[in-house]
């Protein structure tokens, strides 16, 4: 429920769901057209040999330092033209008494164009002919143009001692065919296996639930049985469609009106709300109601109708074609509209969308602004991730390197950078914090502020701070923001295994089991009595404790786990027990009370009393406990 000191803080209050519901051929030169004078018996070869165009050939026969050369030696034999004929028949005849038909069709294709020119002419095209014809015949087969073209033995000599250069050619032809080397039926290259990073649980829970749940984030079912309501659980009951030995969850996620869980056999399940795409598939409209207005309809018939939507209140699996074959999952993580899941890979999906002050932002820059991304997809910009953190519309992401990823929204500076409004899409694609020099080792999130532990136990924060909530003491009345990451001096000294926050304050629990707190403490956040603490360790106003400066050791407590979300704080001890307190006004302390529990207080009922529980997570109006089944 929104708080009017959330309000008050500049933060966005607690997320509530508004209604529930793509050769040419060259023309040949003209001068090489065939006359009426051709060869008799040699028409066909003649047309065909128009019909061969030869760049090359033309180039050759009209070169005119050969056509000169040629004058004073064919002189005495240009009395007649009858000669050009008949060595043309003696090319048909050699062809023949060679018994190579094709040669010769070769031959008369390539040079006839020139043929045709010379038998209108003198001695000199004759000359011109046999220069063309020893040239020209290179890219054909040789021997008959050499017998038919030789006016003199010196001639043909010499263009015997010609002939095997030429003949070299067609032996090297089918060395240059580069096709042959390369093989289509070779397999493909094997795809690079990325090594393991991340190892899933395999420890199966049973899940406790408790809290208002009328968004259907309890996963009980659209339907009352009995006594038993689906909605407004005041303490925690096994859920029935998540039980360790039917289904073997192994690890959840709890988001602000929605969770997600992960089972043994690598299957995602995803219930709650899902307007803004939180679920990451497709629900069916139903029925939604406010629940408030039914609980006076206090039925004891069985299977009552809740008004919640089945496709939403049951837990369902998200359709894993959303992903490449072989994907192994290790862990999920939530915001108050978003889902990401971690790969043993280091790889990273996610689907929802983040909010701002204004609204919807939505969930990719590429996209437009109030777009929803309702199944999963892959954040590309992340690699090699080992841990997640989650805020309200905020997210952090760490590799194997120590290097930190941010996201998001970041109009409280949660992001450890300035964002401006002209330019905020552009933080929704990951970037790397300005945390260098630094191997970050553990990170954490409140709602709208983040921390990050390095390698020598530093903790660093930035983000929204109206309460102190940073661990950075603030300077002046309105410095409400840390900008960037600030190390936190108080917390020197300490060994934290786990930090979180939620609206406006924050815990930690350290490697011995101290469970500490710092933060707003008008909700009863601290969960111990801050009355009389020295004006050092708390902030008053009005002569009412509003937060505490410093970080404080909760007293009694030896916690191995710790989680918050608003105003409502979750420890399980080592010993297996869990305790809550904070703000409870819609039982998601478990304690069975509204209101607020100001002292940490265990839960105790018959459903956990006597289990080994390990986990907890609390939502915007809910909370879930995971623990070990007894059998």
């Amino acid at each position: 429920m929104p708080r009017k000191e959330a309000a008050e803080a500049g933060a966005a209050p607690a997320p509530m769901r508004a209604s529930i519901r793509a050769r040419k051929t060259p023309t040949p030169p003209a001068m090489a057209q065939p006359t009426t004078t051709k060869p008799r018996g040699n028409k066909r070869k003649a047309e065909e040999s128009d019909d061969e165009p030869n760049t090359k050939r033309t180039n050759v026969t009209t070169a005119k330092p050969a056509a000169k050369k040629q004058p004073k030696s064919a002189k005495p034999k240009t009395s007649t033209a009858k000669p050009k004929p008949t060595a043309a028949k003696t090319n048909a005849t050699a062809a023949r008494s060679t018994g190579r038909k094709r040669k010769a069709d070769d031959e008369s294709e390539a040079p006839q164009p020139k043929k045709s020119k010379a038998t209108t002419t003198t001695s000199k095209p004759i000359a011109k002919a046999t220069t063309t014809k020893k040239t020209a015949a290179l890219p054909e087969k040789p021997a008959a143009p050499m017998k038919a073209a030789a006016p003199t033995r010196k001639k043909a000599a010499a263009t015997k001692k010609t002939a095997p250069a030429t003949l070299s050619k067609p032996k090297t032809a089918p060395k240059a065919k580069a096709p042959k080397p390369a093989k289509t039926s070779q397999p493909p290259k094997p795809v690079k296996v990325l090594p393991t990073l991340n190892n899933p649980l395999t420890q199966t829970l049973d899940v406790f639930v408790f809290g208002e749940g009328s968004g259907g984030e309890l996963g009980l079912g659209a339907k009352h049985s009995g006594a038993r309501k689906v909605v407004d659980v005041t303490r925690p009951r096994l859920n029935p469609f998540l039980s360790a030995k039917d289904i073997g969850i192994v690890q959840i996620a709890v988001g602000g009106m929605h969770c997600a869980a992960l089972t043994h056999d690598n299957k995602i399940l995803t219930w709650g709300v899902n307007d803004q795409g939180a679920l990451g598939r497709r629900t069916e409209p139903g029925p939604m109601k406010d629940m408030k207005d039914d609980d006076e309809s206090d039925s004891d018939s069985d299977d009552e109708d809740s008004g919640l939507n089945p496709s939403e209140a049951e837990p369902r699996e998200v359709d894993p074609k959303h992903f490449p074959a072989g994907t192994k999952f290790a862990s999920l993580y939530a915001g108050d509209s978003t889902t990401f899941a971690l790969t043993t890979t280091g790889l990273v999906y996610g689907w929802g969308t983040f909010r701002g002050n204004e609204g919807i932002m939505g969930f990719r820059p590429e996209g437009e602004k109030g777009e929803v991304q309702r199944t999963p997809m892959l954040i590309p910009e992340l690699k090699n991730i080992v841990d997640i953190a989650t805020g309200t519309n905020h997210v952090l992401a760490l590799d194997t390197k120590g290097k930190l990823y941010v996201w998001g929204t970041g109009e409280q500076n949660q992001l450890g950078r300035r964002v401006i409004e002209r330019t905020s899409r552009l933080a929704l694609r990951p970037a790397e914090i300005g945390l260098r020099g630094k191997k970050i080792v553990k990170i954490g999130s409140g709602d709208y502020h983040s921390f990050a532990v390095d390698s020598k136990d530093n903790v660093y924060s930035w983000g929204l701070n109206s309460f102190g909530q940073t661990g950075v003491p603030k300077v002046g009345k309105d410095e409400d923001i840390v900008g960037s990451p600030t190390l936190v001096k108080d917390l020197q000294g300490f060994k934290l295994k786990q930090v979180t926050g939620g609206s406006h304050h924050t815990i930690a629990c350290t490697i011995g089991g101290q469970v500490l707190k710092w933060g707003r403490v008008e909700s009863k956040e601290a969960g111990f009595d801050v009355s009389n603490l020295p004006e050092a360790e708390i902030y008053t106003e009005n002569g009412k404790p509003r937060y505490l400066k410093k970080p404080k050791a909760v007293p009694g407590l030896q916690g191995s786990f710790v989680s918050t979300a608003n105003d409502t704080c979750l420890v399980i001890t080592s010993d297996g027990t869990a305790y809550s307190w904070g703000f409870s006004e819609n039982y998601q302390t478990g304690q069975g009370v509204g209101g607020e529990v100001i002292l940490a207080t265990q839960i105790d009922n018959t459903a956990v009393r006597g289990k080994k529980l390990v986990w907890g997570g609390v939502g915007g109006q809910f909370g879930v406990l995971a623990g070990i089944p007894e059998n």
